[in-house]
């Protein structure tokens, strides 16, 4: 049971953005929030079902963002931002694999640099004892041991590169959705994986550069796509479709926009470059581009480990639908690679690729349904 926070039984929530197959699935995180959520697409919707001030309204990402706005700003109410946790599955989000993790932020979100959001404040006002952080610690150990990143897709290394990259400097650069709201809101002035591209090998022209394109582009989910010809120009090597953990493991460097990797490469001792504005840069730990005001206290990884994965997420246990730690939601992720026999290939075809996201859709319908 999660211990962390205090249970409150509102009246109801109001949902905006969230797709039709996951409502169940958001019941259950939300199970210790409200009595009733209540799924619309619009903010006179909501009025007609009899939204009032002591509603609560909750939306997911960008696509329920402008009518939430409209019926928080006519009723001068907050708005809970829903976005995925820093562990979420053994598959892509874009195709529909069910999350073990949601962030549910009532101040901001964690993407969104214009603004503080509740990560940040933990970060900026948390006093971390003893206990939590040698919590904090075997966490970060259990991850880096099983293997465990946000996404758990990509194959092996087929190949040994260690003559390839002998006596140069390994940088990793993670691509990401470029129409992502982590782009759009945590981003300065290089906004797209190639500008990033041209400008980590600008500065580091001897260094051995791997590009790693974000899964859901490679999949063909999301657009963030570079051209053969700019990853052939800049870079030395490309791995679109290995596992970001091997691919962390030949990396001295990571240089990232806002990428949840420079966060993941910190646990495994990389260096971090970041040239936008991640909830995990600014406390000392990154070499930061960029600098925000608010945040000026310096943090050890261990205090920055505990807010983002034990304090700020909840967790689902789909066997028991119950809140569960986090422990046992990465143990769970990783039995469930193991049985599948090691994390599944990103790279199929298109009946494949709709046949998963069908399956995981049916998954998404069922789970939860006695949350209701």
């Amino acid at each position: 049971m999660r211990t962390n926070r205090t249970s409150l039984h509102l009246k109801k929530i109001y949902c905006f953005g969230f797709l039709f197959f996951s409502k169940n699935t958001v019941r259950a995180f939300f199970s210790d929030e409200a009595d009733d959520l209540v799924f619309l697409r619009s903010a006179s919707a909501a009025i007609s079902k009899g939204f009032s001030e002591n509603d609560k309204i909750a939306c997911w990402g960008k696509r329920g963002e402008l009518e939430a706005k409209k019926l928080a700003s006519q009723f001068n109410s907050p708005i809970w931002r829903v976005e995925d946790g820093f562990v979420r599955s053994a598959g892509l989000g874009s195709d529909y694999s069910p999350p073990v993790s949601l962030a549910i932020d009532k101040s901001g979100i964690y993407y969104d640099a214009s603004m503080p959001s509740d990560i940040e404040n933990m970060l900026q006002y948390d006093d971390f004892n003893e206990e939590l952080l040698n919590r904090a610690y075997r966490i970060k150990k259990l991850l880096v041991d099983q293997s465990i990143s946000k996404y758990n897709l990509g194959c092996s290394l087929q190949n040994d590169f260690k003559e390839a990259i002998a006596d140069r400097i390994v940088l990793l650069i993670p691509g990401q959705v470029e129409d992502d709201a982590s782009i759009q809101k945590g981003t300065v002035d290089i906004k797209t994986n190639t500008d990033l591209i041209k400008s980590v090998r600008a500065s580091h022209k001897e260094a051995f550069i791997i590009y790693k394109p974000h899964p859901d582009v490679v999949s063909g989910n999301r657009m963030g796509m570079v051209s053969p010809h700019i990853t052939q120009q800049y870079c030395d090597l490309v791995l679109d479709d290995v596992s970001i953990t091997e691919c962390l493991a030949l990396a001295d460097e990571v240089h990232t926009m806002t990428s949840l990797v420079g966060l993941e490469a910190l646990m495994r001792d990389c260096k971090v470059y970041c040239y936008g504005l991640p909830f995990y840069a600014g406390w000392g730990l990154t070499h930061d581009s960029h600098q925000l005001d608010r945040r000026t206290r310096k943090l050890t990884l261990d205090q920055l480990i505990a807010a983002t994965y034990i304090l700020y997420p909840r967790y689902i246990n789909w066997q028991t639908e119950q809140f569960c730690t986090p422990e046992l939601a990465i143990e769970q992720i990783a039995s469930e690679i193991q049985r599948q026999g090691g994390k599944q290939s990103n790279k199929v075809g298109r009946f494949h690729r709709q046949l998963r996201k069908l399956m995981n859709m049916g998954r998404g319908i069922v789970k939860g349904l006695n949350t209701k």
